[in-house]
């Protein structure tokens, strides 16, 4: 009999299985301890490192003003055990359980949370020098990089781009950029809003290249397709990341169109006593009429509250919570702080409240004359404001918005 088993056969209660240890993983795991759950809980990560976050990664990690960015949790005195460095293979959801490197784990309940894993530029494989930024290795890896001020080549302008390239510069490299769009956060943002932030990097000492393709990787160099040779002492790969759910086909999970798992409003999926949380899964929105796939922070920090509870409230028939947040993310680059809430994929109205060239400024999407989304570059009070107006869904007043001396809850309707 297993150790797992032997557990839960003394406590009489049921397993939960977590599938991946970052931030969603987690935060499940602790937020089932804290809601009451007594039963057997065990987390499984890849990785051989203590669990960590990620986004110290490309600031202090990266300038090796931290060494790393471990969880603060007590895991064993949450009674949480840890199943580090093995790697998930499959599932067998008839037999109940899942498929490691280090043999099978039984559960009673699953909680898929793998997070996502960069998108890697075609032709790179096993050329030296190219680098992702996604794990606490990768990290590692790229510190002397930057301690020997390398000419660097980043390959994307979007949100890792720009956190690295901000790092490269105050270490002293000299940095291009090289991005397929004709503007960076091409994917992320519209035009108007994107392309104030494009003079940061020349402003920050970075040669920004939009409408620039990479033709093929050398040692050393970046050849883009109009045949210009960028010499690259280290070439950062940041176009992009997708679900890490490819060890998931033939499970029975449905995968969505960008193969993450669809969830559904309680992020249980099409699986019995299986969940998926954080940058894997997908789940619907009320709020917005769409389902989102968020692959950011907090979403991987406040979904596992609801995936806990309706574990809970399975077990003793209580109604399934929903999952709708105001989707929230931050950034820090180029010596600014650069805010987003909400989802502005249906907005019929941009309004800016500032001016773009200045340090400050925030852009205001409206639908129907309520607020669905706001962009705060340097004003946080705007962002705090404009979430909870959001999450009340406040008609505003346009003319009143626009207006960055009045505070946005005095700019209502």
């Amino acid at each position: 009999m297993s150790e797992q088993r032997q557990e839960e056969g003394r406590s009489g209660a049921r397993r939960v299985v977590v599938a991946g240890a970052g931030m969603a993983g987690v935060q499940t795991a602790v937020a089932l301890r804290e809601q009451g759950f007594d039963g057997a809980v065990t987390l499984i990560g890849a990785e051989p490192h203590q669990p960590y976050d990620r986004p110290p990664l490309s600031k202090a990690v990266l300038l090796g003003k931290a060494e790393n960015s471990a969880f603060d949790v007590d895991f064993e005195a949450l009674g949480i055990r840890l199943e580090l460095g093995r790697e998930v293979l499959g599932l067998r959801s008839a037999d109940h359980e899942l498929d490691t490197e280090r043999g099978p784990v039984p559960y009673d309940v699953l909680v898929l949370a793998t997070g996502a894993e960069p998108v890697r530029l075609p032709g790179s494989e096993g050329v030296p020098g190219v680098h992702l930024l996604r794990t606490l290795d990768d990290a590692e890896r790229l510190r002397p990089v930057l301690a020997r001020q390398h000419e660097i080549v980043v390959v994307g302008a979007g949100w890792i781009g720009a956190e690295f390239t901000t790092a490269a510069r105050e270490a002293g490299c000299a940095v291009t950029v090289v991005e397929a769009a004709d503007r960076p956060l091409a994917g992320a943002l519209p035009p108007e809003v994107a392309a104030p932030m494009a003079d940061w990097y020349a402003d920050s000492g970075a040669d920004l290249r939009t409408h620039a393709r990479v033709a093929h990787l050398e040692p050393g160099a970046v050849v883009l397709d109009d045949g210009s040779r960028l010499p690259a002492g280290a070439v950062v790969v940041g176009i992009g990341a997708r679900p890490a759910t490819a060890w998931l086909t033939g499970s029975g999970v449905e995968l969505g169109a960008h193969h993450e798992v669809v969830a559904d409003s309680g992020l249980r999926t099409s699986l019995p006593d299986v969940y998926a949380v954080g940058d894997c899964a997908s789940f619907p929105s009320r709020r917005y009429g769409e389902r989102l796939l968020v692959h950011h922070w907090d979403n991987a920090l406040q979904g596992p509250r609801t995936v806990a509870a309706n574990i809970l409230g399975a077990a003793t028939g209580e109604p399934q919570v929903a999952y709708d947040p105001v989707p929230y993310f931050w950034s820090e680059q180029f010596g600014r702080f650069v805010q987003y809430a909400g989802h502005h994929a249906d907005a019929d109205a941009l309004l800016w409240r500032g001016e773009p060239s200045g340090p400050a400024w925030t852009v205001c999407w409206l639908h129907e004359g309520r607020l669905v989304a706001l962009l705060a570059v340097g004003r946080p009070r705007d962002l705090a404001q404009g979430k909870r107006l959001i999450e009340a869904g406040t008609p505003m007043n346009p003319r009143l918005l626009v207006d960055p001396a009045r505070p946005l809850k005095a700019a209502t309707a």
